[in-house]
């Protein structure tokens, strides 16, 4: 799986919202300023290319519809993300959190008590 670009992103989050999409539709929900239509069209086109998308023809128009899942993309992006970024540990990731006041106590507990119950059933 291809890592995409931020614009790539951003239209990935609308098809992924919308479950599909025109490109008009897309330009519509994208948060602004929007890109030029053209540069929105590119970079579906791009999006196809690298598997994410297919187009359905529909008249005189393309409709683009996800082929890759929200949730198969975000386990990809945060593993190599995780790699890269913190030597593929976990830890190292909630302590950055930790270190720059992102999380807190509180919520470091509530994780805690998923794991514990994620390890019982």
């Amino acid at each position: 799986m291809e890592r995409l670009t931020q614009q790539e992103e951003e239209a990935m989050q609308v098809l992924w919202q919308q479950n599909g999409g025109f490109i008009k539709e897309v330009l519509e929900r994208l948060p602004a300023p929007p890109p030029p239509y053209t540069t929105l069209a590119s970079t579906i086109r791009n999006l196809e290319r690298k598997g994410y998308v297919r187009a359905e023809k529909l008249g005189n128009s393309y409709r683009f519809a996800p082929l890759v899942q929200a949730e198969d993309y975000r386990h990809k992006f945060m593993s190599t993300f995780v790699s890269d970024y913190f030597r593929n540990s976990y830890k190292e990731l909630v302590s950055f959190f930790a270190k720059e006041e992102k999380i807190s106590a509180a919520e470091l507990q509530e994780i805690i008590r998923m794991i514990e119950d994620g390890k019982t059933r």
